[in-house]
């Protein structure tokens, strides 16, 4: 019998304790200091702080993260994924407005990560509130980039479905995991553009950025530039406010203020846009870039604004507290990994090959959904994709297909039989009744996919919300497996 081989890597806990201070600070700092000008539309002139020393804003940007903290510790990094998210999100997050709203509504009636962030949510699936609290998941997978980009991606899609909105979230934790490891500024930028499609209009912005930085135009041309390459989408969206992210981070040339300041100056959702550059200043040059008055105005506090505190217990109230509980959690996420880490007093000495074999992936690996698609991971019989031949929105007497792709999980072959549970009124005759899943062998460039279509047809009466249950079962089963499948009226 063979033994799983485990990388190892020694990280100085103080050296990673202050980059991880220095994060959540920078955080604190930027959400403050941009509170008051959010929502501006022209550019602003500011000069520092418009809020009283040592009381930090509390943002929305931080308190989720702070949620995302609390999962991992109370259950476990194995089990969490985009649908555990979207499970906590509906309990434990308060906030009704925009994107984090619809998210709300659509998991609430059963629809499932990322379709929860696409129904209903074309106007906002490309705004900032996935891209604001990528952090974390850098901070927690150090020096294995890709594995912050799968959770990431997991958290954006739940909000933000498969959109420009996700790609920012992708693009951020990119810069803030290559910042931890990097110090060349440009260059942990110009590897996270690798990372998302270069069609997109995120994309396109922070190119314009490094583009006319090189060329070396007025920031002020440039934030008025990334206005005109948004004008089709509109203010608040992710596209124009991670480019004025990019402008901090490179006009700024590693002055702290300077690359507040300019952040700020560009306008619209200003506490974000600060908070995250001070966030990734923070991870590549720790506390010693960030000016000690600032650092005594802003203080250690936490202020919770979004996380519901009466069900939500133990959060931690201080950035030091937070920085210590990330850190207790580091090698369990770096285990999860394949990698042993000496978290303790030895020198920082990253393993270069663990580098490169977490730093390969892009979104499209990371986002392998289909469109109008959801997967089922709360069992370890199978894999169930289920697909959707459309937006699942369904009329009186209408016609809707979908399909369960099926992937076998276990060692031995397996014969499921089906069974659907319909609404009153609702057919489908034409189903197949069973089907065989190969047994999981590990061979590259094979696809063991089983795939299952359902046609069914509404009657006279559709709900706002109707419910489809896929039941499977099988010999070897203990009990059913039921997958939904939900259409919205």
């Amino acid at each position: 019998m063979g033994f799983k081989h485990m990388d190892t890597m020694s990280i100085n806990k103080d050296w990673y304790f202050d980059k991880v201070y220095a994060c959540w600070l920078g955080k604190n700092i930027g959400g403050t200091m941009g509170g008051p000008y959010e929502a501006s539309k022209e550019m602003l002139d500011i000069s520092g702080f418009k809020t009283k020393p040592g009381e930090p804003l509390p943002n929305d940007d931080l308190d989720l993260q702070l949620l995302w903290l609390f999962i991992i510790e109370r259950q476990g990094i194995n089990t969490v994924n985009q649908n555990i998210l979207g499970e906590y999100w509906v309990d434990w997050i308060a906030p009704h407005w925009n994107e984090y709203g619809i998210a709300r509504e659509n998991l609430k009636a059963g629809i499932m990560p990322p379709l929860s962030g696409e129904i209903e949510n074309q106007r906002w699936q490309r705004s900032n509130g996935a891209w604001i609290r990528s952090e974390i998941w850098a901070v927690l997978f150090p020096f294995c980039p890709d594995v912050a980009m799968k959770f990431a991606s997991m958290d954006a899609m739940v909000d933000h479905g498969i959109s420009e909105g996700t790609y920012a979230e992708i693009f951020t934790v990119a810069i803030q995991s290559g910042a931890i490891f990097n110090s060349d500024i440009m260059a942990v930028i110009k590897n996270a553009l690798t990372k998302i499609p270069s069609d997109s209009l995120v994309a396109k912005s922070v190119q314009l950025v490094i583009d006319e930085y090189n060329k070396g135009t007025d920031y002020r041309v440039v934030r008025n530039m990334l206005v005109e390459l948004s004008k089709d989408i509109g203010f608040f969206q992710a596209p124009a406010n991670v480019g004025y992210v990019i402008i901090g981070l490179l006009y700024g040339e590693g002055d702290f203020k300077k690359s507040m300041i300019y952040a700020i100056n560009c306008g619209d959702d200003t506490d974000c846009t600060a908070a995250t550059v001070g966030a990734t200043l923070g991870l590549f040059g720790g506390t010693k870039i960030i000016p000690d008055d600032w650092k005594e105005y802003i203080g250690d506090k936490i202020i919770t604004i979004s996380v519901n505190g009466q069900e939500v217990y133990n959060l931690p109230h201080t950035c030091t507290e937070l920085t210590e509980r990330v850190l207790e959690q580091v090698p369990k996420m770096l285990e999860f990994c394949d990698v042993i880490v000496d978290l303790g007093e030895n020198e920082t000495v990253p393993n270069d090959e663990v580098i490169k074999k977490y730093n390969r992936m892009t979104a499209k690996e990371v986002l392998y959904l289909p469109k109008y698609s959801y997967e089922i991971l709360n069992y370890h019989h199978l894999r169930a994709i289920v697909e959707f031949e459309k937006a699942p929105v369904i009329n009186p007497n209408e016609t809707h297909n979908f399909k369960i792709h099926i992937k076998n999980n276990c060692q031995d072959t397996k014969r499921l039989n089906f069974r659907l549970i319909l609404p009153e009124g609702w057919t489908a005759p034409n189903y197949k009744k069973s089907l065989m899943i190969e047994m999981l062998m590990n061979q590259d460039n094979v696809d063991y996919t089983t795939y299952a279509d359902f046609e069914v047809s509404s009657g006279e009466i559709v709900q706002s919300i109707n419910n489809v249950y896929v039941e499977i079962s099988g010999a070897t089963f203990a009990q059913p497996i039921v997958i939904p499948v939900v259409f919205l009226g």
